[in-house]
């Protein structure tokens, strides 16, 4: 595998010369992988230059494996780009005769009209018409000599299995011209059943695949010699599963047994058997979305009883819908209302224990206001009850007042009990008066 990604690398490098391109360097790059439904991306460190730098990339795709290509041509180094948009006048920054290659345009892979019909293609007859095998298309054709793939199907519904079948079928070889025949309403319904889409809308579906260069009208059920012969056609493309219909096993038989038979895989989780069975499955839910949609009950095939009954169903909806968003508006409020609640008890259970202590600070066993007390109880008593002097103090008698005498007598007045002492002193000292006069 290493040296076969490195013999093609070197003969598109090669080819690419061939066309003259005025370049500075050039990279090529091949990966490939297995094709077992995985992706292959690639990328590259280089220097890059907007302006004068581009690339291209393909990828082929068969059932076996998948190869990503990418070439960058022509590419120029990102640091003489900088200096010739310096020394350059011309648009952007470089001159008329630098030798920058003019931008190239970018290339679009949609297709910009759909594939024609069969009978509106012409084939040149005068060629002999010559199958080739396997290997000569797997090694690649001629521009001018496509190999001609031809896959069948009925396409009703066109989904993402068919659109990645006909890929496939598309990438099945280098070179590929892929023709598609669709079957008309008259076999499909006598051989398969009735279908949802008419034959000119499955026409038209197949039409319009990008992977599509050529659609057959009214495709045979089986392939003919004859058919393959008229449509110079070189390979059949379709699943490999035994295709049992119109009394025989399989419809490919004979194909595979030529050797023109060439395998792609089923996309597994849809088909239109699948899309038909999840619409009749849910037939109630789509009926009453058409007839939202102002689609009428006749051209629904809806009875009297079944549509009255689907606007009720209807409005019954639109009231449990409503009364689900109160519900949950309701749920909401809740929420947020025991959230709230949650945060009050906290507060409260931190203001709470913060009280009681204060509470306890001022009115407990020890608190503030027992002290309080005792020290007011203790001023009062204080203020009421006179201090003693202490016995320990030194005693001052008190200077003897002047006695007081009656006129014209030497004696003294009476004296109270209490004052005797006192007078006895006063007239002890009233006598040595006298004797000092």
């Amino acid at each position: 595998m290493p040296q076969l990604t490195k013999s093609l690398s070197e003969i598109i490098k090669d080819r690419l010369k061939e066309e003259g391109f005025d370049r500075y360097k050039m990279v090529v790059q091949v990966v490939i992988g297995e094709q077992r439904g995985e992706g292959v991306n690639m990328a590259a460190r280089c220097f890059w230059d907007a302006d004068t730098d581009s690339y291209a990339h393909d990828v082929f795709v068969n059932f076996l494996v998948d190869v990503l290509g990418k070439m960058e041509p022509p590419t120029s180094s990102r640091l003489n780009s900088r200096k010739r948009r310096k020394d350059g006048s011309g648009p952007n920054g470089a001159a008329e005769l630098d030798g920058i290659p003019p931008k190239m345009s970018r290339r679009s892979f949609g297709l910009r009209e759909p594939a024609p019909f069969s009978d509106e293609v012409e084939i040149d007859y005068s060629k002999p018409y010559v199958r080739v095998t396997y290997e000569e298309a797997m090694r690649g054709t001629p521009s001018d000599r496509p190999v001609r793939v031809y896959a069948d199907g009925i396409f009703d519904l066109f989904h993402s299995g068919h659109a990645r079948a006909l890929m496939q079928a598309k990438n099945l070889f280098p070179n590929t011209y892929l023709i598609v025949g669709v079957c008309s309403d008259e076999l499909t319904h006598n051989f398969k059943g009735f279908t949802v889409m008419n034959e000119n809308e499955r026409y038209d579906a197949v039409q319009h695949c990008r992977y599509v260069d050529e659609v057959v009208r009214n495709a045979p059920w089986t392939l003919t010699p004859e058919f393959l012969a008229e449509h110079r056609i070189d390979f059949v493309a379709h699943d490999d599963i035994p295709y049992s219909s119109a009394g025989s096993d399989d419809v490919y038989k004979h194909i595979k047994e030529a050797g023109m038979f060439a395998p792609t895989q089923r996309t597994e989780g849809i088909s239109t058997s699948d899309i038909i069975t999840r619409i009749v499955r849910d037939y109630d839910v789509y009926a009453r979305r058409n007839l939202q949609r102002g689609y009428t009950a006749k051209e629904l095939n809806v009875s009297f009883i079944n549509e009255k009954k689907y606007h009720l169903q209807e409005r019954v909806d639109k009231v449990k819908k409503r009364v689900k968003d109160v519900e949950e508006k309701s749920k909401e409020f809740v929420q947020k209302v025991e959230e709230k609640s949650i945060d009050l008890i906290q507060k409260w259970e931190e203001k709470s224990r913060e009280f009681i202590g204060n509470f306890l600070e001022m009115f407990g066993p020890e608190g503030a206001l027992k002290h309080m007390l005792k020290e007011g109880k203790g001023r009062m008593l204080q203020a009421i009850s006179p201090k003693q002097s202490p016995s320990s103090s030194p005693t001052h008698d008190r200077s003897p007042s002047p006695s007081f005498r009656w006129p014209f007598s030497t004696k003294t007045p009476p004296s109270s009990p209490a004052n005797r002492s006192r007078n006895e002193s006063a007239v002890t000292y009233d006598i040595s008066e006298d004797e000092e006069d």
